[in-house]
């Protein structure tokens, strides 16, 4: 029987090259298997994983529930499409308005996917409830987010790599600084505000936390001037911040909720938007959906994902660990000159490095990282985000920030 040849990480990443679009500029290390916070690279070198996949993967690699809940799903239905009720659909609906205390959900696939929802579920809204004229409903953003990256999204983004000849744009947007309170209240102003959409902390603008009491009060201005306050915890939600959503952090209760990554523990894509029934029932049969949007196999993983994050105690797991790690990079902060701050909350945190934005540094420091066996990625010039799988214990953790520290050393 002919042997099959195994390829090397060269080899593979020539493939990709070769055959795949460069819509990403991945760290060449090419890995094989993942289990809890590790991954190994096809060679069989072991890691730390630093990223979770953008924190979608906070209950580890392929944790055992929910790879069984997947697998045993899949063996007797995978999809009917919403042409039909499957037996699992309501049972999840159920389960997962009880978890967030919604009244509805709408299920989705991807966290970009429930971005455009929640916009078309906000827009319409505006004009069937809060009857502002049609196709003049306006929603603020905030610059420097990032809600991903289709066609409507772009157009309120401030990446250049994201919108550059990627127009015309999409209208509607009116774009405020984060983090300002007198920028949200002049624009809440304005005639034909429809919402507000705001990442709680901005995770890919470098874990950027706004002050305390910021949340609070854009919802209170929200409300005040009948506008919706709509949440993207597609990264920042799922017991990632310490809490199990990071507006939980300000006990603020959206009017809508977005999630993805995590609700699945990175087994499978699912995403969600949750809101009451007085802005859901605006959306009728036929004016919004999709294909594997609530398959029965997205809903047996997501309810498993999110009974181990109850089961585990990962937002408080995630606290913990969060304030051990900024405590001990902090003193790094003190001993290297190189390293300028560590924000952040629970197990989302960045350090910035005294480099101006341009510069190679925090990727020359990631590739030196990889080398001793930790995984984490740049998200400017000067930023590398570190975030593990939340199933990480104190030893563990511990051992990542030496490897860190020895890194550093280097320079």
């Amino acid at each position: 029987m002919e042997t099959v040849q195994k390829l090397s990480s060269d080899q593979l990443i020539q493939l990709e090259d070769r055959h795949g679009a460069h819509n990403y500029h991945p760290l060449p290390v090419v890995l094989e298997r993942g289990e809890g916070v590790y991954v190994w690279d096809v060679e069989g070198k072991q890691y730390y994983d630093f990223l979770s996949a953008y924190s979608a993967v906070n209950q580890g690699h392929c944790h055992p529930r929910i790879v069984d809940a997947m697998m045993e799903q899949s063996k007797t239905l995978t999809l009917t499409s919403r042409a039909f009720h499957n037996n699992v659909l309501g049972v999840y609906e159920k389960y997962v308005t009880d978890y967030f205390g919604f009244d509805k959900v709408l299920p989705m696939n991807t966290g970009a996917e429930a971005v455009e929802t929640a916009i078309k579920l906000c827009r319409k809204w505006a004009y069937e409830v809060k009857g502002i004229e049609e196709n003049k409903a306006k929603i603020i953003v905030c610059e420097n987010n990032f809600h991903g990256r289709t066609t409507t999204i772009i157009s309120f983004s401030n990446d250049p790599d994201a919108r550059k000849n990627f127009g015309p744009y999409t209208g509607g947007f009116v774009k405020i600084p984060y983090n300002d309170i007198d920028a949200l209240k002049a624009a809440l102003a304005e005639d034909n505000v429809a919402g507000f959409l705001v990442e709680p902390i901005q995770g890919e603008a470098g874990v950027y936390v706004p002050n305390d009491g910021y949340l609070a009060e854009a919802k209170a201005l929200c409300e005040s001037n009948g506008a919706l306050f709509i949440a993207d915890e597609v990264q920042t939600g799922i017991a990632r911040t310490g809490r199990l959503l990071a507006v939980d952090h300000e006990n603020v209760k959206p009017d809508v909720l977005i999630l993805g990554k995590a609700i699945s523990g990175g087994a499978y894509p699912v995403s969600a938007v949750l809101a009451n029934d007085a802005i859901m029932n605006v959306i009728k049969p036929g004016q919004h959906g999709s294909t594997f949007g609530g398959n029965p196999v997205a809903a047996k993983v997501a309810m498993a994902a999110l009974d181990v994050v109850k089961d585990e105690k990962l937002s408080e797991r995630a606290e913990e660990l969060g304030q051990l790690f900024r405590a001990e990079v902090q003193k790094l902060v003190e001993k290297y000159d190189l390293l300028k701050l560590v924000r952040g909350k629970g197990l989302l945190n960045a350090v910035v490095i005294n480099d101006s934005e341009d510069s190679s540094t925090a990727w020359d420091i990631c590739m030196k990282l990889r080398d001793n066996g930790m995984l984490a990625k740049p998200t400017h010039g000067n930023i590398i985000r570190f975030a593990p799988p939340l199933v990480m214990t104190e030893e563990q953790l511990l051992d990542c920030v030496s490897i860190i520290d020895k890194t550093l050393a280097d320079f």
